[in-house]
């Protein structure tokens, strides 16, 4: 059963985590004890064995493998990998939660939308709701151990009325080696598109919707099943948190199924009624590599130690370790706790109640769509017919809460500024030429028309055309493309130009080129940059370079 203490820390209090502190159902001292005892015993032995029973140059040498011990302890990352390895479950098992099937939304729909108050129609009403139960049920009896105690075979599921005889031989005809939870949502459409040929669900709206909750309840189902089926990988569970070990032993009563890994199977022959092998795994606490190791080596390392050299000072004999204890039990307690709800179908403490949620659903479900279908009270004018605003009333305990404003945001006590022209509108300012700062000028300056327009004037003088080859049968596949004589004449032009102007380029004594001459053909816009001096760069308080 679920351990509920919500109403114990409603109101943060003095103490108010003290009280659950002692309580021992659910707690981690019931989940710990054992481990806890272990670990007691062993260490008790180990310090016996080193006061008691060894000489001096053994103690030496148990001495330098306890501070070998000790230091390997640091080695181990036990909180990281601890921390994700919990985390990565809680969040797993609140998902497991949510992927219950519930047929709250699916009650209503069937309520509202498949009509009749004869015989018929509410045959056809509470038959879509057992269907859709009995499909939670076989998935729930497929991964919980209470419910699969429960039913442990059909029989039981027919005798309960979630199956009738007729259905069950439907069922068992249908031949297949997977899990068949799916079947009572076959036939629950099936069923449903019959009504609306009959005229009971009235158009194909009202059939739409029916489907698509259904699948939005067949999709839970199937959810819970793959939750079952994929377990978190093996190879982190070995590092980081409890192992599932199959431990197999035969039972010869009602027939059960294979349970590995947390997955039930179904048995050989199922539903059969004589009594037959099967065979149950059982969860074990399996020492995993990195939270028993890290304790194996405190066994050691945690001892008190007596000093190497006469005169060395010696630490503290504490002959009970506080901290070590207290590292053991939280480090393993966090260990438990995965362990616990690595699998919430189980019968622990605070695992799911899962046959109280059966026995909910059903209850619920036939109830909405059968003594409740068109069972309305009258519709009559309510208490706040006349007045604007609703008030209702406040009890003696809860009057002070009148006293508090209602929130209506976060900025609506702001204060603003006080003068009143900064709260009146104003025109958008007109368009200022950009302002560049001194380091955002050497890059203009390495930028610069001249700069670009000799990268360019290299850029075309590297640039060779494209000739064909003197043996060459095949012509050229520009050669059959038509040229626009003008524009073939600026290009000869121009590169006559460019030719010219290289040409002209002189060796000055220290071997650097002049400048090449600028063609004058015809004045085309430039941008002009003031490139600031190195007074101006080095202080930020001067006048910053415009571009015009």
């Amino acid at each position: 059963m679920t351990v509920s203490y919500t109403l114990k820390v409603a109101n943060s209090r003095f103490g108010g985590f003290s009280k659950l502190l002692f309580r021992w159902k659910g707690s981690i001292y019931k989940l710990l004890y054992k481990e806890f005892i272990v670990f007691v015993v062993l260490y008790t032995v180990l310090s016996l064995l080193y006061r008691c029973l060894l000489s001096q140059e053994q103690k030496r040498l148990f001495t330098k493998v306890a501070q070998y011990c000790n230091r390997s302890t640091d080695l181990i990352p036990i909180s990281f990998v601890l921390g994700f390895y919990v985390t990565l479950i809680v969040n797993r098992w609140w998902a497991q939660y949510t992927s219950i099937p519930l047929p709250d939304q699916l009650m209503c729909v069937i309520s509202s939308n498949v009509h009749g108050k004869d015989e018929r129609g509410r045959i056809l009403r509470r038959t879509l709701v057992r269907y859709a139960n009995l499909s939670a049920v076989l998935i729930l009896r497929s991964v919980s151990t209470r419910v699969l105690k429960r039913f442990p075979t059909m029989d039981h599921v027919v005798e309960a009325g979630f199956m009738t005889q007729d259905e069950r031989k439907k069922f068992e005809s249908l031949h297949s080696d997977f899990n068949k939870y799916w079947v009572p949502c076959v036939w629950f459409t099936n069923l449903v598109a019959q009504a609306r040929r009959d005229g009971r669900v009235r158009d194909d709206v009202a059939l739409r919707l029916l489907m698509d909750e259904l699948n939005l309840y067949r999709a839970k189902c199937s959810m819970l099943f793959h939750y079952d089926w994929i377990s978190i990988p093996l190879v982190y569970t070995q590092v980081g948190g409890p192992q599932l070990r199959p431990q197999y032993e035969m039972v010869f009563s009602s027939p059960l199924r294979w349970r590995t890994h947390g997955s039930l199977l179904p048995p050989p022959c199922q539903g059969s009624p004589s009594p037959s092998p099967s065979i149950k795994a059982l969860y074990s606490p399996v020492v995993t590599i990195a939270v028993y190791s890290f304790f194996a080596f405190c066994l050691i390392g945690r001892q008190f130690l007596e000093p190497l050299e006469p005169g060395q000072e010696g630490e503290l004999d504490m002959y009970v370790p506080l901290s070590t204890l207290l590292q053991f039990f939280f480090y393993a307690g966090w260990l438990k706790v995965a362990e616990q709800i690595i699998n919430p179908f189980g019968e622990d403490d605070d695992d799911f109640e899962t046959n109280k949620l059966i026995d909910r659903n059903l209850q619920v479900s036939l109830l909405s769509v059968d003594d409740m279908y068109q069972n309305l009270p009258p519709a009559v004018k309510d208490k706040y017919w006349n007045e604007s605003a609703a008030q209702p009333p406040y009890t003696t305990a809860t009057a002070a809460e009148t006293l508090k404003p209602s929130f209506l945001g976060s900025t609506f006590d702001m204060c603003m500024c006080e003068e009143p022209e900064q709260s009146q509108p104003g025109e958008a300012l007109p368009s200022s030429p950009r302002v560049y700062t001194p380091l955002l000028a050497r890059f203009l300056a390495a930028a610069s028309p001249a700069s670009l327009r000799s990268l360019a004037r290299g850029g075309r003088a590297h640039a060779q055309p494209r000739r064909p080859r003197a043996g060459s049968s095949s012509p050229s596949p520009r050669a059959s493309r038509p040229e626009d004589p003008a524009a073939a004449a600026a290009i000869e032009e121009e590169d006559t130009e460019d030719e010219e102007s290289q040409a002209g380029q002189a060796l000055v004594p220290g071997g650097r080129l002049n400048a090449p001459q600028l063609p004058q053909k015809e004045e085309l816009p430039q941008i002009q940059v003031k490139v600031p001096s190195s007074e101006s760069l080095s202080t930020d308080h001067r006048d910053a370079v415009e571009l015009p």
